[in-house]
């Protein structure tokens, strides 16, 4: 069976690291990898200080999930820190690069998929439901 390349994103929210413990123990086989993306905001100053603190704070953060991936036997980690967008672009970008076969992400009020689903027509059962992860197999997009 081929490995898979297994994105969790991460972000400083409990549902984050809830998503990642669920791929761990539901969705990681042998060989695959799993690979946590952070990405931190964009800043409008052009002070390279408050860039590098952003990414050392997003570097920590990966490391505290990659703390919890730790716990299980072969599994491979790999850490990406980037600047991007909120609304998913940039981890879009990064999962083709990457060539993902999968995405798992918690979702929150404050989560660019949160707010896809919000548009959507049957947003009411979907939104008044708990979620504690949401896994994409990049397969069927």
């Amino acid at each position: 069976m081929e490995s898979r390349k297994i994105v969790v994103v991460v972000e400083e929210v409990e549902v984050a690291r809830t998503a990642l413990q669920w791929a761990l123990h539901n969705l990681l086989r042998y060989g695959d990898q799993i690979i946590l993306l952070h990405v931190f905001p964009s800043t409008r100053s052009r002070n390279n200080k408050k860039q590098r603190v952003l990414r050392l704070k997003g570097f920590q953060l990966a490391l505290s999930f990659k703390d919890l991936c730790d716990k299980i036997l072969d599994a491979k980690v790999e850490i990406i820190v980037r600047e991007g967008d909120q609304e998913g672009m940039t981890i879009s970008a990064m999962i083709r690069e990457i060539g993902a076969s999968d995405l798992v992400l918690g979702l929150h009020d404050q989560s660019f998929m949160y707010s896809l689903f919000s548009g959507w027509p049957w947003r009411t059962s979907v939104l008044q439901t708990t979620y504690i992860a949401e896994f994409l197999p990049l397969s069927s997009l």
